[in-house]
């Protein structure tokens, strides 16, 4: 198990805060808005903003040619199938239970990671696995009967999550000898020309002015979510084993749950707040330094 360094905590806080109140800013933009296209309106402003983070960080832009066949399988599973599905997911249904279905991603990493890439994960790893899945079923518990209705939205989101999980072993396995920032920047790049792509072809005739408020939420992820908190998962997923730094995430959900149901309305349960714990222990699993002895 590695132990987070100050920065990366830093990193770790500010990621959760900003992805955790985006659950239900992404659920109000979409819900008069045709999904697809807001994501790739959000991209489109928000890749200015990450050029910008490069150009003042003085991180070079260019990726060797040798390594472009790579970068598409990164941007694919990382990005490409992510951002197309979880926004169809958030539109389907509430925004904290999009959250937790997607956020199923550090059970498929782990056991990913056991079966196709070969990890050995200790007890305490385990243990954390199966307190994110016991967590993800308690937050579920009052939404079976209503997913039932949408398996669209469920399965969107759990093949997300799947592919995100596939995505982050890859990360963590790259050869790229190239900054994470510029690796971040291209994927988000080639993720902004494929959302474009696939909001021609399925949404062109409901595209329309959007309102004040969804102007707001592709605001917010322009700047917060695609010129920074991209950035900062892919350095963490690079420079962390796949199960802590997934597991390390999983207030993210925890606080889209509560900020959804604060800001939408929408229920909570006895069982949101159970699970509330047993993400922390997740969490607790990964990152509290092992007794040396």
């Amino acid at each position: 198990m590695q132990t987070l360094s100050r920065q990366q905590l830093i990193g770790l806080v500010l990621l959760t805060l900003v992805w955790g109140i985006n659950w239900p800013i992404m659920k109000l933009g979409v819900s008069d808005y045709p999904p697809l296209t807001f994501r790739m309106l959000s991209m489109w402003l928000g890749l200015p903003v990450l050029a910008l983070g490069l150009m003042v960080l003085k991180v070079p832009f260019r990726i060797p040619r040798a390594h472009w066949r790579e970068l598409f399988w990164l941007a694919l599973t990382n990005m490409f199938v992510w951002h197309a599905l979880i926004i169809l997911a958030v539109k389907s249904l509430t925004s904290g239970r999009a959250a937790i279905l997607g956020y199923s991603m550090p059970i498929f990493s782990a056991l990913l990671g056991v079966f196709i890439f070969g990890n050995k994960l200790i007890p305490r790893a385990w243990l954390g696995v199966a307190a994110a899945a016991l967590g993800v079923v308690l937050l579920l518990w009052h939404e079976l009967t209503n997913l039932a209705g949408k398996p669209l939205g469920v399965m969107y989101a759990l093949l997300a999550a799947l592919t995100w999980a596939l995505g982050t072993h890859l990360l963590r396995r790259t050869k790229l000898t190239v900054p994470t920032l510029s690796i971040s920047f291209w994927m988000t790049a080639m993720t902004t020309i494929v959302m474009t792509l696939l909001s021609v072809i399925f949404e062109h005739d409901q595209w329309k002015t959007p309102s004040v408020s969804t102007w707001g939420a592709i605001g917010y992820n322009a700047v917060l979510i695609f010129g920074f908190a991209h950035a900062v998962w892919f350095y963490l997923a690079r420079n962390l084993p796949p199960v802590a730094s997934s597991l390390s995430v999983m207030l993210i959900p925890i606080l889209g749950v509560f900020s959804g149901a604060w800001w939408l309305g929408e229920l909570l349960h006895w069982q949101d707040w159970t699970a509330v714990a047993l993400m922390v222990l997740a969490i607790g699993s990964v990152l509290l330094p092992a007794h040396k002895p």
